[in-house]
């Protein structure tokens, strides 16, 4: 359905997604996961048609079989909701504070589908009870501040459902909420995928989420994919020292939080920070952060190769030897 060749996106000179390449077919459910300011919302943005003014787009983007890189806008407007939909990251900003969320969830049927008001008023009930929400009918008549947050972003599920996309992108969809209400629409989200054959991009930073609702998984990092692979394989045995980073940062709650001697134990983190757009390494964009940093890591590129889950110059050099 979708096919990313070398996609990079380039702010004046700096690259701020390099060289993406990735196949999402019908029914996929695929992972995104990486440290803020690591491109997996613009990743998104850009499969939604809705890159920055300023952005400048190279390689190719095509959904099924079109050529979208650089469509115009009139273009795009013919693909999404239809095609392709997003859940965006806050309820609160997504959904227009004026508006019935009803109305919100009608419009899009009323632009692309044709339907009358009375046809998508009954629709959008049927959606909201697909979703949970919980006596639909009142729902429908509220405003986004008379509503919980997990109420508020299962709206915005249906919104994005409306008007039945192949493919659903869920940008960060738990962030704001407590972990019950988030563990409840990350199974949502998995089930709608599967019992719609819909495709599903998970955009997360909770690894845990990822783990549940996906099937495969890439790892990004500083606008570089680093790893991908089965979402089980990825996680269960990470090949990529950033993966790996990522991972060790996991808070252990089985895990006492003193050592024997009797002092705290502290969380292990990842050094440095990622690095700014204008201060991005020439080779391998960890460089400078990883444990296991090679001389060739600042100023040789890492690539995937056909055998290869991760961009890395010490799997080449383990292969080697």
């Amino acid at each position: 359905m979708i096919e990313l060749s070398n996609l990079s996106i380039h702010f004046g000179t700096a690259a701020a997604l390099r060289d993406a390449s990735l196949v999402i077919r019908r029914g996929d459910r695929l992972g995104i996961v990486g440290e803020s300011g690591s491109g997996k919302t613009l990743l998104a943005l850009c499969l939604m048609g809705m890159a920055p003014d300023s952005a400048h787009l190279t390689g190719r983007l095509s959904i099924d079989g079109r050529e979208m890189a650089r469509a115009a806008e009139r273009d795009w407007q013919r693909l999404r909701s239809r095609r392709v939909a997003m859940v965006f990251q806050e309820p609160m900003a997504a959904l227009n504070p004026l508006r019935r969320v009803g109305d919100t969830v009608i419009e899009p049927m009323l632009l692309h589908d044709g339907l009358t008001r009375r046809a998508a008023r009954d629709r959008a009930l049927s959606l909201f009870e697909e979703v949970g929400i919980p006596d639909p009918d009142r729902r429908l008549r509220q405003f986004p501040h008379e509503m919980s947050g997990g109420q508020r972003q299962r709206v915005l599920i249906a919104l994005a459902l409306a008007c039945n996309p192949m493919l659903l992108i869920a940008d960060e969809p738990t962030t704001a909420l407590d972990a019950n209400v988030a563990l409840r629409i990350t199974d949502l989200l998995q089930r709608l995928a599967r019992e719609r054959e819909m495709a599903l991009v998970f955009i997360s930073h909770d690894l845990a989420a990822v783990a549940r609702a996906t099937e495969d998984i890439v790892v990004m990092y500083a606008g570089d994919m680093v790893e991908r692979g089965r979402t089980s394989e990825v996680l269960g045995a990470p090949a990529h020292p950033y993966t790996k980073g990522l991972l060790g940062a996991r808070p252990d709650v089985g895990v006492a939080g003193r050592n024997a001697d009797g002092k705290r134990r502290r969380l292990p983190t990842i050094p440095g920070s990622v690095p700014p757009l204008q201060g991005l390494p020439e080779g391998c964009r960890f460089a400078g952060r990883c444990p296991v940093e090679l001389p060739q890591c600042a100023t040789q590129r890492p690539a995937f190769t056909q055998t290869e889950v991760a961009a890395c110059h010490l799997l080449t050099e383990a292969r080697h030897d």
